[in-house]
Order: structure tokens, then C-alpha cells, then sequence
């Protein structure tokens, strides 16, 4: 039993993860020291304990990790399914665009924003999927040309929709979108108490929607026809069609669906009530964290809730680590611990012939040594 358990795919992954966390913040402990070795152990001492120091700063480590949650299974779920879906900022931006919408200019309810924020992202992700099956595009350069097409798109119309942005309220910035408090309340994420719990507007129920979306789709990918018929498209397109199974549909299927889980990511994150979408310039981070969010728990939909309150509790931690050290350093630390954290699919390899090869041996020595017993006899 002992030996069936170390060598499951479970374990393996669970050892390759903590061995890449480990050293991810070994070398950030190593870059600390370069940067400042005065408070490199009280920096460390924030990236360690800073997410639990506080009931608000838990809050917002659960407020970070839900999108985080969803970009990481949009990735994850397409690494199933044999495709690198990196358009998942491009999925996420337009998600949040159609939830914002939804909820500022149409004063529609949370819930519907979310369902609108799902319907953009999928039609987002279609696209790529679309020319993948159809015309054997990589999906790598289409996902990465939507990623800017989505952004600058949101850009463009959110700009021409007065009534979208924060000045329309009488605020001075017409730069970003109006607060949910001011324009409709109704599309705020429902806190049910929880901000009073934890003494933070940060906090509402999107982290346990998350896990329960994290969920649904573990059935689907292990416990379904259609999750075995995506899994078999992803092993071997070849051998899946030789089986019956419709390739392209599958591929658009996959893809559509991993948009979807990052347009919620999108809305869960704007919908909360604190934060307001700027007309940005740069594609935003939380879709490629997605990547490592993915690595980390080995496209697992389940380690995926873990692997993302990791991540965030890191990110948590490296703004507590300020004024000692600047928010460039802060950046390059917790990029050097995310990305660390991300050649866990490699370690999952080197540990796994590190137990096979202990296995190996002791199955061998077991097996020389009855040979001996019954030569004595």
C-alpha cells in the first residue's frame, strides 16, 4: 500500500510542487540578501508569515487567489486537452469588460454579470480554438494576438461610453471605470458577512465560488464521457479520431471553455466592489499567473485552489515587504518565486524516476533475496 500511494501521480506532483516552492524561496531569499542584506531576513519573514498576520490581510490573499483560481483552471484545462491557451489575460480582460457592462451602464445583478463575463470569455477563447481545428493555426500566436486584440477593444469602447467611466459620477478620473458602490450596488459580489468577519471590503464569497467551479470541472475532465473524450484529443489527436472522436470539436470545445473560466476570473475580480478597470497599456498579469498557477498543481483542477492561495499569499506577502524594499525588487522576487514554483513539471519528472528508481531497487533486492532463501533450502 505504502509503495502504490509514494508512486501515485498525487504524490509525485504534491513532492515536485513543494521542492519547486522551496526553491523558488530559497533564491528569493538569495536575492533579498543582494538587495538589501540588512532586512533580507525580515523580508523573507514577510513573504513567510504576512498572509496570516491579520484577518484583513487573509481577506485579501482569499480576494486575490479566486481569479486566480479561475485563470489557473482556464490554463490548466486546456493543458489537458493537448493546447497552451496564453490568451487567457486577452479572456479574462474581456470578461471583466462584459461584466462591467453589465453591471455600471445596464444595472443588472451580479449573477448576470458573471453569466455575461462567461459568455464573453468563451466566445474570446473560440477564436483561437477555431483556427487550431479548422486551419491547424497554433493556438500560441492566435491566443497572443487576441490577448492585445481584447485589450485595446475594451480600451477603445469603454472610452466612448461615458456613462462607464468614473468621472460620469462626478469622481476626477475618467480614466478608469465607475465604482460598483456608486453606479449599482446590485452588481457587487454578495460579502454575506464576511467583510464584517474578517474587517475587509475585500472579502466575499467569490473564493468559495471559485472552488466550487474547481470542482465541477475535476468531474468533467475525470468523471465524464466528454472529459475522456477531451483527455484522449489532447494525448493523441491521431488515435482520438481513429476512435470516433470528433477532434475539432473538441479542440474549439476546449478552448471556448477555458475563456469562459477566465472571463469569470475577470468578473470576480472587478465585481468585488474595490477595484476599478484602467484603461491600460500593458496586457494585465492576472491571466498569465494563470500559467504558473496551472504548473504548480499540474493541471490538476483541484490542486489548482491550492497552488493559487500560494501564489497569492506570496504576492501578499511581498507588499507587506515595503518601504524596506522597492516595488521593483518586490516584483523580481515574486516573479523569481512564481516562475520557480512553475518548473514543477519538470521536478515531477526528476522525482518520479527518483521513486521509480528506489522501487526498482528494492524490488529487485526482495527478489534476490528469496532467490537465496530457496536456493538454501
Amino acid at each position: 500500500m505504502k509503495k502504490s500511494v509514494l508512486k501515485s501521480e498525487g504524490a509525485i506532483s504534491f513532492m515536485s510542487s513543494l521542492i519547486s516552492i522551496f526553491c523558488g524561496l530559497l533564491v528569493g531569499y538569495i536575492l533579498l540578501w543582494v538587495f538589501n542584506p540588512k532586512y533580507a531576513n525580515y523580508g523573507l519573514g514577510c513573504l513567510v508569515t504576512a498572509g496570516f498576520s491579520s484577518p484583513a490581510k487573509l481577506a485579501k490573499v482569499l480576494y486575490q487567489a479566486a481569479p486566480l483560481i479561475l485563470t489557473g483552471l482556464s490554463v490548466g484545462f486546456a493543458f489537458k486537452t493537448g493546447l497552451f491557451n496564453i490568451g487567457a489575460s486577452g479572456q479574462y480582460t474581456v470578461g471583466a469588460f462584459c461584466a462591467l457592462i453589465c453591471g455600471i451602464v445596464f444595472k443588472l445583478p451580479w449573477w448576470v454579470c458573471l453569466l455575461a463575463a462567461m459568455a464573453g470569455g468563451a466566445v474570446w477563447g473560440f477564436f483561437p480554438g477555431f483556427f487550431k481545428a479548422m486551419f491547424n493555426v497554433n493556438e500560441v500566436i492566435t491566443s497572443i494576438m487576441f490577448n492585445w486584440i481584447g485589450m485595446f477593444a475594451v480600451n477603445v469602447v469603454f472610452a466612448n461610453i461615458p456613462s462607464a467611466l468614473d468621472n460620469f459620477y462626478g469622481a476626477s478620473n475618467a480614466d478608469r471605470t465607475a465604482g460598483l458602490d456608486a453606479a449599482n450596488p446590485g452588481a457587487i459580489i454578495p460579502r454575506a458577512g464576511l467583510d464584517r468577519l474578517f474587517g475587509s471590503t475585500y472579502m466575499n464569497i467569490s473564493i468559495f465560488l471559485a472552488a466550487v467551479i474547481a470542482v465541477i470541472i475535476y468531474i468533467v475532465i475525470k468523471k465524464t464521457v466528454f472529459g475522456y473524450e477531451l483527455r484522449a484529443c489532447g494525448s493523441n489527436r491521431d488515435a482520438s479520431l481513429y476512435a470516433g472522436i470528433n477532434a475539432k470539436r473538441s479542440i474549439i470545445l476546449s478552448m471556448a471553455i477555458a475563456g469562459a473560466l477566465s472571463g469569470i476570473g475577470g468578473a470576480i475580480y472587478y465585481l468585488a466592489g474595490t477595484g476599478k478597470y484602467t484603461l491600460e497599456k500593458s496586457l494585465l498579469a492576472m491571466g498569465f499567473n494563470g500559467i504558473p498557477v496551472a504548473l504548480l498543481a499540474s493541471s490538476n483542477p483541484i490542486g489548482t485552489i491550492f497552488s493559487a492561495l500560494f501564489i497569492s499569499y506570496i504576492q501578499v506577502g511581498g507588499d507587506a515587504m515595503q518601504p524596506e524594499f522597492a516595488v521593483e525588487t518586490i516584483d523580481i522576487i515574486l516573479a523569481v518565486i512564481i516562475y520557480m514554483s512553475a518548473f514543477s513539471l519538470l521536478m515531477k519528472s526528476v522525482v518520479s524516476k527518483l521513486i521509480g528508481g528506489r522501487f526498482r531497487r528494492k524490488t529487485r533486492g526482495a527478489v534476490l533475496d528469496k532467490e537465496q532463501e530457496g536456493e538454501a533450502q
